[in-house]
């Protein structure tokens, strides 16, 4: 199943999910919690898929930092910074997680920056999949030079 297709999954989950948590009763919240936590989980797995296609990276995340999250339309972002400490050009593939200020998991996105020159940095923007709530941070799941 594509991340897309997950993603989209995601969003009717979290769309029933309300729905259920706006009707008041304690059962239905809980059901729209387990729903959103079980989405939240669904998108995660399928970017921990997207990273295990590398298969011929090696373990980059020293090489990579998270900025600061921001609000741009519906979506949060960060900026992601892949700085190449290598001779050759390379390319990265950074999964990205997305936390409240509880340290739960709300979001998981894989980022691509491509032909970062040695001894450079090159940014991408992480992009969250769905509308987040509250304060968020921006965390580096994995990332991957190729």
């Amino acid at each position: 199943m594509t991340l897309r297709r997950r993603a989209t999954g995601l969003a009717l989950a979290i769309a029933t999910g309300t729905t259920l948590a706006l009707t008041g009763c304690d059962a239905a919240k809980d059901a729209a919690s387990d729903v959103i936590a079980s989405a939240t989980a669904a998108v995660a797995s399928a970017a921990q898929e997207k990273m295990n296609e590398i298969k011929d990276g090696v373990d980059a995340a020293a090489d990579v930092k998270a900025g600061r999250t921001s609000v741009d339309g519906d979506r949060t972002v960060a900026e992601i910074t892949a700085t190449n400490p290598k001779d050759k050009t390379a390319d990265y593939t950074v999964m990205v997680n997305f936390r409240d200020g509880d340290g739960n998991l709300l979001d998981a996105v894989v980022l691509n920056i491509d032909g970062v020159e040695p001894g450079t940095s090159k940014s991408g923007t992480a992009r969250s999949n769905r509308t987040l709530t509250g304060d968020t941070t921006a965390e580096i799941a994995q990332a991957l030079r190729h």
